[in-house]
């Protein structure tokens, strides 16, 4: 009888006495906890991959490489450490040094990127998800050919040549193939960021070593060429005793 009348209710009056029902079901999130505990990791993961910029994207354990795994230890360290303490200030110091050279990294090849046309493709052209894989590459062989060409022929990474590039860029190559561009980048490359060899090295740090040298035989160039002004006006005023001598 009870079901009977309801159904009459929400059926044929205005003030339906099954409404509080209703808005119950429709207050129920359409999405359960496990799915959206689901989306709240995959975001995560999207955030961690865009601040660390990960060596191996698609290792979650960011162990197989050795710069992935000292980037990782340091953030395990600090999160194990004490907020406002020196060792931790001194760990976020470390992290931010490892985060600002891959940085670099990628500004130059959204440089590259931007400089061929991919002015508003460029940012999703150089995002990697943790979720990559070598087997979807459509040209693998060919991509890991050209990123040992980058690595060994420009200085547009910061490994040295006994350390592999960054496999992430491995990907975006494949994509610059796919969209016939990745000879012009290589070429862009070469152009922009010629290699650097160990001359180029020794004068740079060369020119940081001696910086205060030249600064002090600057100055006191400078300080002998006031002295030489100073005895050019004193030999003019004894000019005209000069003269008036003879």
């Amino acid at each position: 009888m009870g079901a009977a009348f309801k159904r009459f209710c929400a059926r044929f009056c205005c003030c339906c006495c099954c409404s509080e029902d209703t808005d119950e079901e429709e207050k129920r999130p359409i999405l359960g906890n496990e799915t959206l505990e689901y989306f709240n990791r995959e975001a995560q993961k999207r955030r961690d991959q865009e601040t660390n910029l990960w060596s191996e994207p698609g290792d979650p354990s960011h162990s197989e490489r050795d710069d992935d795994r000292t980037l990782y230890n340091l953030l395990q360290k600090r999160e194990q450490t004490n907020k406002g303490s020196h060792r931790f200030r001194r760990l976020s110091v470390d992290i931010e040094a490892m985060r600002e050279v891959r940085r670099e990294v990628r500004d130059k090849w959204q440089m590259i990127l931007e400089n061929l046309g991919f002015m508003a493709e460029a940012e999703a052209l150089l995002t990697v998800s943790a979720g990559a894989s070598l087997d979807r590459m459509r040209n693998a062989p060919r991509s890991r050919a050209l990123l040992q060409t980058l690595h060994s022929e420009t200085s547009i990474f910061y490994s040295r040549s006994n350390e592999p590039p960054p496999e992430r860029y491995l990907f975006i190559l494949d994509r610059l193939i796919y969209l016939d561009a990745a000879d012009d980048f290589v070429a862009k490359a070469r152009r922009f960021y010629p290699p650097k060899g160990s001359d180029d090295e020794e004068e740079t740090n060369g020119l940081g070593i001696n910086l205060p040298l030249l600064l002090a035989r600057l100055a006191q160039a400078r300080g002998g060429e006031e002295d030489d002004v100073d005895g050019e006006e004193g030999s003019g005023r004894d000019e005209p005793d000069y003269n008036g001598r003879d």
